[in-house]
């Protein structure tokens, strides 16, 4: 009952994101039983929530509370285009594709869930801080389709392309919108299979995220042990195990982990990814 402008302003900022969009779907999904006419609704009812967000910004708020709703008119207006796309295509039902490609939050009462095309994702429930969020594109869209698409079988993903294409930026987004700890690394021909051995035994026990920046500079050699041991990581998971034996030690899992690695092709000192790691992750062409 209390009003929404009140309500964005009173609560942590993972909570009204992730609070909002799970209200947003289900006004969406309630709207397709009503045709063109509930869409056209929930569409009005996007239009005046994105004008009294805005009338916010203009006032006195305190940084935390700025930030907050920075992120969160950049998700509402994605919403309001979602939507919008969701009129002019004609769509009048929640399993069409246009509707299904995007991510959806579920609260079923004591979890929640994201739902995106097969796949479905419980929240991670990681505390992030209140971080800024991406813009939403429809390359942003079609990354997120195929990287969520590699998590359901249990795979990796690859995004690639040139310099400033938001390769990393996007995988750091989609861990933003899961609640899950994503960390950086980058890689440099330096890397040893043995440094790697840690970080991947960090990685499974806790149920974070990786994103490897530049994963083929790392030297060939090293690449095809790397393979192997990402490979008995996914096999695990894919087994439903809840402790493995990696490189020899014994080691406790959460299935919800994940390696994305990134690349850059055609620069030199660049090695080309041997066949048995590359059937390891879902290629994603980052191409403006």
């Amino acid at each position: 009952s209390t009003p929404r402008e009140q309500w964005v302003t009173e609560w942590p900022g993972q909570v009204v994101l992730c609070g909002s969009q799970v209200e947003w779907t289900k006004e969406v999904t309630n709207a397709f039983n009503e045709g063109h006419t509930g869409l056209m609704k929930a569409y009005e009812r996007i239009l005046k929530q994105l004008e009294g967000l805005t009338k916010l910004v203009g006032g006195d708020l305190s940084p935390l509370a700025r930030l907050t709703l920075g992120s969160l008119i950049v998700i509402e207006v994605h919403a309001r285009d979602v939507v919008k796309n969701l009129m002019t295509s004609g769509v009048t039902s929640a399993r069409d594709f246009e509707w299904m490609s995007q991510l959806r939050y579920y609260w079923d009462g004591e979890d929640i869930s994201v739902r995106i095309v097969n796949g479905d994702f419980k929240y991670g429930y990681e505390y992030l801080g209140n971080t800024s969020r991406l813009v939403i594109t429809p390359l942003t869209d079609r990354c997120y389709v195929t990287l969520t698409g590699a998590l359901h079988l249990q795979l990796g993903g690859a995004p690639q392309g040139p310099a400033g294409t938001g390769k990393t930026e996007t995988t750091k987004d989609l861990a933003k919108a899961l609640a899950k700890k994503c960390v950086v690394f980058n890689c440099s021909d330096g890397l040893n299979f043995l440094a790697m051995e840690k970080f991947f035994k960090g990685l499974a026990s806790s149920g974070s995220w990786s994103c490897f920046d530049e994963f083929n500079r790392i030297e060939l050699e090293v690449l095809s042990v790397i393979a192997q041991q990402i490979m008995s990581i996914q096999k695990a998971i894919q087994a439903g195990s809840v402790r493995f034996i990696f490189e020899g030690t014994e080691i406790s899992l959460d299935s919800s982990c994940a390696v994305f690695i990134t690349m850059n092709p055609g620069y030199a000192g660049r090695s080309e990814l041997p066949d048995n790691l590359k059937a390891l992750f879902r290629p994603v062409a980052m191409m403006v």
